[in-house]
C-alpha cells in the first residue's frame, strides 16, 4: 500500500482551477431556459396556492360557523338552565305562599 502524498501549493491550485473550469462548463452545457415552460411552470404553482388559499379560507369558515353554532347551543342551554332555575323557584314561592295562605286560614 502506498503512502500518502501531500500535494504541494502549485499542486492543490491546478486543481482547483480545474474542477473551478469543469463546473463553469458543466453549468455552460445546460440547454437554455424555455420561457414557455417557465411561464406553465409559473401557472401551475399560481393555480396551486390558489387553490390551497382557497381550502384555508373554507376550513376557516367552518371552524367560525361551528365554533358560533357551540356558542349559540352554550348559550340557549344556559337560557333553558335559569329558565329552570327561574320555573322551581317560583314553584317554592307558590308553595311557600300556599303555606303562608293556610296558615292564615287556620288563624281566622
Amino acid at each position: 500500500m502506498a503512502g500518502f502524498k501531500d500535494l504541494d501549493f502549485n499542486e492543490r491550485r491546478a486543481a482547483a482551477q480545474q474542477a473551478k473550469e469543469k463546473a463553469i462548463a458543466k453549468l455552460k452545457a445546460r440547454p437554455p431556459v424555455d420561457e414557455a415552460e417557465q411561464a406553465r411552470r409559473r401557472a401551475e404553482r399560481e393555480a396551486r396556492d390558489a387553490a390551497k388559499d382557497e381550502a384555508r379560507r373554507a376550513a376557516k369558515e367552518a371552524r367560525l360557523k361551528a365554533e358560533e353554532a357551540a356558542k349559540a347551543a352554550a348559550e340557549a342551554e344556559a337560557a333553558s338552565t335559569a329558565q329552570a332555575v327561574q320555573a322551581t323557584e317560583e314553584e317554592r314561592k307558590a308553595a311557600r305562599d300556599a303555606k303562608y295562605a293556610a296558615r292564615k286560614k287556620r288563624r281566622k
